[in-house]
Order: structure tokens, then C-alpha cells, then sequence
């Protein structure tokens, strides 16, 4: 061989060796981490979408499953977790025991997923006085109960409420403990197929709790890492709206990567989130970015179902004054001091709309 072509190919060696070299020496961008958890549930599957789908490519985000809400709002204090997927009453409680969360967004509306289901021979809420009635006590399911109990003339604690939800619920209206329950799905049209004479006396589909808000989900952040990594949390929440808009053109799909990654039936995943992509077939309405912003008050119009811009702070209220007459909270403090809505705030006014 050739001096010259020796001397070449040593120089094209050594110029890939330096390149390697330093292809090593220098830390690669990681993508940013980001700390998820909320419950087994499709109105939070849109995680896993964002994840599988590449719609952060600069996040690194993990969602763990953790039926225990509480557990996760402690994750939160001793700064394991970011984000928290839970149902949106729990802010007044969290701000009075001094934990530093924020609901950051409202993420859904039940739309007929919730109900109050009672056993035969209950056909009104008098009925109810001096009974035992299944909720999940300092939840959503409490409020729903006593609410609909004094909009149908009965005091809201004429009844006596039971921590019991889920499969225990339906054990214990097939077992006749309880007179009532509230459920979400499937267990409520179970219960109903299962217990004849069983009827539903209200669900969430009804136009007054839609236009209230009653029942919801939200999604919540840690302070520090809305102050600390604000860039980062602008980024996942639009994320979870990115993930959202991609759903309501691929519905289909959308559902089997929520099944896969919540490890639920896609059956139980199409009755929640429906199968055509409005939201209005199936049992619970996904806020995208414009109707969230517009509850937060962050961007112009009207939410969806009645409700009012800014509404998320008559949420906040309503919330705490129950909270108050069962006994969770001590005061009603002002909205801003459990809600942030800057970020919804920071999106609209950057161009993005969802």
C-alpha cells in the first residue's frame, strides 16, 4: 500500500477515535424526569399516551398506579412525586394540613360514571333516613350523596355513611348492610344487573351536577416543582393535553394503549371514555386545553355544560363548605391559596391552544 493512503487512513483512525472519544467524554441531554401517580382509571390514562406516543420527547415521564390518593399527596410532602391524577375535592383538605400541593388543572367531568344506586324498596330520600349509605368518605362520593339528599328535602346527615367503596360496596349492597351506595363504573350497572329491584336515584350525567362540577378530576403539583422546574411542568402539562387532542383522532387506539398501560379491560375502558372521540358516548368528558383553561379562567369563553369562566373557584368553595359540615376542615380559606392556574395562563398567552 501506498505511503500516502497510509498515512490517510491513520488520519481518518485517529479523527474517528477523537470523535468517539469525545462522543463519550460529553453527558448526553437526559431528558427531564417527571414523578406521576394516581388510580387505575382511563381519565388518566392520557399518561401513558404522552409516554408511548413520543408527545414529550424531553420529559421522561413515569406514572405509578397508587389506589390510595393520601398516598400519594404524601409522596408529594417528602418530595417523591411531581404530579398527582386525583379526584379534584381534595385541595381544601391538602392546603389545611399544610401540604404543599397546587390543583393545577381540572381534568374531567363524570358524565353519568358516577351514581347513586339504591336497594329495593328505597325509592326516595326519605326513605334513607336512619340508614347506612356506602361512600368513600372524604371524597367526592360523600359530597354526591349529601348533596343530593338536601336537593331532595332530606338533611344530609339523616343517614349514617359508611367508608365502604367499590367491590366492598357491592358486596354490601348485594348483602343488604347498606341501603345505598355511590358508584362509579362498572360497579354501578353491575349492582343494578345484579340486585333486582335495585334502581339508580341520580347520576352525574343529570345537567345540575354537570353544570356544578361536582364530580371531577384534577390534576395536581408539588410547589416546589411548579416553582423550581417550571419549564418542566409547562412541558408536562402540555404533554397531557397533547395526549388528549391525539386521542380524540385516534379513539380506537387511544383506548387499547390505555387498557395496556392501566392494565384494565378495553371493554371498561370504552364504557368510561367512550369509543367515537366527543367524550359524549361513554361515561366521563376529558377537558382538553381550551375547556380546562377557560374553568381556570386563564383564557377567554365558557367552558362546556353551562359552566362559567373562572368556575373553578366556586368548585374550590363548594368543596370547602362541605368539607367544613362533615368536619375535614376547620375554615374556608381563599381559593388561591390550593389553586394554580398560571400555568394554563403561561400556555394560552405562549400561542399554544391544545
Amino acid at each position: 500500500m501506498p505511503i500516502g493512503s497510509t498515512y490517510l487512513s491513520g488520519r481518518k483512525m485517529l479523527a474517528m477515535s477523537t470523535a468517539l472519544f469525545a462522543a463519550l467524554a460529553l453527558p448526553a441531554t437526559a431528558a427531564e424526569k417527571v414523578r406521576i401517580s394516581g388510580l387505575t382509571w382511563p381519565g388518566f390514562g392520557f399518561w401513558h399516551i404522552a409516554e408511548v406516543k413520543g408527545l414529550a420527547p424531553d420529559l421522561e415521564l413515569d406514572y405509578q398506579p397508587i389506589e390510595d390518593p393520601y398516598e400519594s399527596f404524601n409522596l408529594i410532602a417528602a418530595d417523591q412525586m411531581d404530579v398527582v391524577s386525583s379526584t379534584a375535592e381534595f385541595t381544601p383538605v391538602g392546603v389545611e394540613r399544610g401540604l404543599p400541593i397546587k390543583l393545577v388543572a381540572f381534568g374531567n367531568l363524570s358524565y353519568g360514571t358516577d351514581k347513586i344506586v339504591a336497594a329495593p324498596g328505597i325509592e326516595t330520600a326519605a326513605d334513607l333516613a336512619g340508614k347506612e349509605v356506602a361512600v368513600l368518605e372524604g371524597g367526592l362520593a360523600q359530597i354526591f350523596m349529601a348533596m343530593w339528599l338536601e336537593q331532595n328535602g332530606q338533611p344530609f346527615d339523616s343517614v349514617t355513611y359508611r367508608n365502604i367503596i367499590a367491590d366492598d360496596a357491592f358486596a354490601a349492597m348485594i348483602g343488604g348492610s347498606v341501603a345505598a351506595s355511590e358508584f362509579w363504573e362498572p360497579y354501578g350497572s353491575n349492582t343494578v344487573k345484579v340486585l333486582k329491584g335495585a334502581t339508580v336515584v341520580a347520576q352525574s350525567r343529570e345537567p345540575i351536577w354537570l353544570k356544578q362540577g361536582v364530580v371531577a378530576d384534577g390534576h395536581y403539583m408539588s410547589e416546589k416543582f411548579i416553582t423550581e422546574r417550571r419549564d418542566v411542568a409547562l412541558l408536562t402539562m402540555r404533554a397531557l393535553y397533547d395526549a388528549i387532542a391525539w386521542w380524540k383522532e385516534n379513539p380506537a387506539e387511544g383506548n387499547q394503549l390505555i387498557s395496556d398501560g392501566m392494565r384494565m379491560s378495553l371493554e371498561d375502558v370504552e364504557m368510561v371514555l367512550g369509543k367515537d372521540g366527543t367524550w359524549l358516548d361513554g361515561g366521563l368528558y376529558v377537558y382538553d386545553f381550551m375547556e380546562a383553561a377557560q374553568f381556570c379562567g386563564s383564557a377567554p369563553g365558557d367552558p362546556p355544560f353551562d359552566q362559567v369562566n373562572g368556575q373553578i373557584t366556586e368548585h374550590w368553595d363548594l368543596v370547602s363548605e362541605w368539607w367544613v359540615k362533615f368536619g375535614l376542615i376547620e375554615e374556608m380559606r381563599p381559593a388561591e391559596t390550593g389553586i394554580e392556574c398560571g400555568l394554563h395562563k403561561e400556555l394560552y398567552d405562549s400561542g399554544y391552544r391544545g
